[in-house]
C-alpha cells in the first residue's frame, strides 16, 4: 500500500494527514527517495 499512498499524494488525490499513522514513516521515506515532500511537491535541489 505504501506505493499507492505515495502515488495518490503525488497526484494530489490524498493528503499525508489521511495516511494511516502506522504507514506514515514508510510513506515519508519513499516520497523522499522519489524526490517529493509530504505535500507531493518536488523537493528543490
Amino acid at each position: 500500500m505504501i506505493p499507492v499512498y505515495c502515488t495518490l499524494i503525488i497526484k494530489g488525490a490524498l493528503t499525508f494527514n489521511k495516511v494511516p499513522a502506522s504507514s506514515k514513516p514508510a510513506v515519508e521515506d519513499m516520497l523522499t527517495v522519489l524526490g517529493y515532500d509530504t505535500t507531493g511537491a518536488p523537493i528543490a535541489e
